[in-house]
């Protein structure tokens, strides 16, 4: 088989040395042996996330917003800053129309070849991804928290579905962001398909801290995307046809890998987030100094890669939060354990040795404890999974620096 180690970004996962997404890793992770058959796999059939767990039907619709008072910071040629987001939320039962698209072919074949996955089938089946969310569909009566989701980068958003969904089913509205530039492929409307200059820029950097440098003015700038976001579906005249679902007074943000920088970037910047969550990500744009004026704050990353002394920036960056939090590491994860990753992995026939948590642990964990950080943080909800360790859970650790 291959290894799952072939479509995670080593740049992401190394944070002292980050220099872009994975150029080289899949690299790490060779084909099977010619003659050697990869065993049955779901893929035959057709991939398919998990169902969420929550009681509500989940909708989905997509905006692509273009904020003018921004030049886009990777190609000003190019223009104004644009946004593409996915935007998952609690729906009537029964409404909308078919199963919202997991990917856009073109980004499924960018992000499979950047990491050495040429499978001519497999962009097919990837893009194809069966999802629970219907296109369309009519919002659940009641108003309910956001929360906003970054991915990591050189990674489209689709690879955080998983979680929106579940999200969403669980009664929340869910923007998750594709960040141009920033992502191996990102297909605006017009079919035009946009690549990774973020990704060229930080292999040009003469050294490591050059490239750390260029991923905090990342997270900066995707603080910036989030803020203009929240002013489209929150302020007057909203972009969002069903902005009116939405408590803007209850906003959380999670995100992978550089993504979780950027929830506490856009936090430092912005009060109207009231709780973060970094998936496995390195502060490359470090905590505020004069911490987060005191909002919860939820670190959840891979065991021993970001436990304490692993990486110095979440070591830093807890001495510096300032209000509830939790550093929590899940044994047997890999980088990419907390998004869709393992799941269509597992589904294609792929494995990591590295990380060998199934699948399906993989999601019961990330669901269960970033829902119940929100749950708490946004709805002031009994939240014992995050007071310690539980026998339901020996993987994940509490760590107490």
């Amino acid at each position: 088989m291959l290894a799952l180690a072939a479509l995670v970004s080593p740049a992401a996962a190394a944070p002292a040395s980050a220099s872009a997404p994975a150029r080289a890793a899949a690299l790490s992770a060779a084909p099977a042996a010619s003659g050697e058959a990869a065993e049955p796999s779901a893929a035959a059939e057709g991939l398919r996330l998990p169902r969420p767990t929550g009681r509500y039907a989940t909708g989905r619709d997509t905006l692509f917003l273009t904020d003018h008072a921004r030049p886009d910071p990777w190609v000003p040629s190019a223009g104004p800053r644009r946004l593409l987001v996915s935007l998952n939320y609690p729906a009537r039962p029964g409404t909308g129309g078919g199963p919202a698209p997991y990917i856009p072919r073109e980004e499924a074949r960018l992000m499979l070849a950047q990491r050495g996955l040429d499978d001519p089938a497999w962009p097919g089946l990837v893009a194809a991804t069966r999802t629970s969310s219907r296109t369309a569909a009519d919002p659940a009566p009641g108003r309910f928290p956001l929360v906003l989701l970054s991915p990591g980068f050189g990674t489209p958003r689709a690879t955080l579905t998983g979680l929106a969904e579940e999200l969403a089913s669980r009664g929340y509205v869910v923007a998750t962001a594709d960040h141009p530039y920033e992502s191996t492929g990102t297909q605006l409307p017009d079919g035009r398909v946009l690549t990774c200059a973020a990704c060229d820029t930080v292999d040009a950097q003469p050294d490591a801290t050059a490239r750390r440098k260029v991923l905090a003015a990342v997270s900066a700038g995707r603080a910036a995307d989030f803020s203009f976001l929240l002013d489209r579906l929150t302020g007057p005249a909203p972009a969002w046809r069903h902005a009116r679902a939405i408590d803007p007074r209850r906003v959380g943000m999670a995100g992978h890998s550089i993504g979780g920088n950027a929830a506490s970037s856009t936090m430092a910047g912005d009060r109207r987030v009231d709780a973060g969550v970094t998936m496995d990500g390195t502060f490359f744009d470090p905590v505020a100094a004069r911490g987060l004026g005191g909002r919860p704050f939820l670190m959840l990353g891979t065991d021993p890669g970001h436990g304490p002394g692993a990486d110095t920036s979440w070591d830093e960056g807890w001495d510096r939060l300032d209000g509830w939090k939790r550093w929590l590491t899940v044994r047997d994860s890999g980088h990419f354990t907390f998004t869709d990753t393992p799941e269509i992995g597992e589904q294609l026939g792929i494995e990591d040795p590295d990380a060998p948590l199934s699948a399906a642990r993989s999601t019961a964990i990330t669901r269960a404890y970033v829902t119940a950080f929100f749950d708490r943080s946004l709805r002031g909800r009994p939240a014992r999974l995050l007071n310690g360790p539980t026998p339901g859970n020996p993987e994940v650790l509490f760590q107490r620096p």
